[in-house]
């Protein structure tokens, strides 16, 4: 996907290690709203394995931790009409490890939200790989107010 991702348009300066462009070691994920998801892809470099060919486990949890923040802080945005998005932060997330990740090829995210309310959302996330779904995230997405720590972080 060759267009601008949400990070990219509204947070080009994060430095956030999962989804900042900013991050010279960060994983740069690129989330791109596709009709009611939000999808990225992905591809692993071989210090993302746990063991050769396979994606370590860590980073699964990174990946779907920032692609599914991003997915609530685009709905809280549109939620509200808002002209960019919340800053938004992780209060709860659970990842499932369903098989072992392949690292030879693209690996794929998709989130949706579950359920929200005027300042966070829920939401689900699955990571792909090989045309399999290899682990899956549920998640709560806070949008923080002024006094917050991350409060105009991005």
């Amino acid at each position: 996907m060759s267009e601008l991702s949400l990070q990219e348009k509204y947070s080009p300066a994060s430095i956030c290690f999962g989804c900042g462009p900013a991050n010279p070691k960060g994983l740069h994920i690129r989330s791109h709203v596709r009709g009611n998801e939000v999808v990225a892809t992905w591809h692993a470099e071989k210090h993302h394995e746990a063991f050769p060919g396979m994606l370590n486990g860590g980073i699964i949890g990174s990946l779907l931790d920032c692609h599914c923040n991003w997915t609530a802080a685009w709905h809280l945005m549109q939620q509200g009409g808002l002209e960019k998005p919340p800053c938004t932060v992780t209060a709860d997330y659970a990842i499932k490890l369903l098989r072992p990740t392949p690292t030879d090829g693209p690996i794929e995210l998709t989130a949706h939200v579950v359920e929200s309310t005027p300042d966070r959302a829920t939401i689900e996330g699955t990571l792909s790989a090989a045309g399999k779904p290899r682990a899956t995230c549920r998640g709560t997405f806070v949008a923080v107010q002024p006094g917050h720590p991350a409060y105009h972080r991005w």
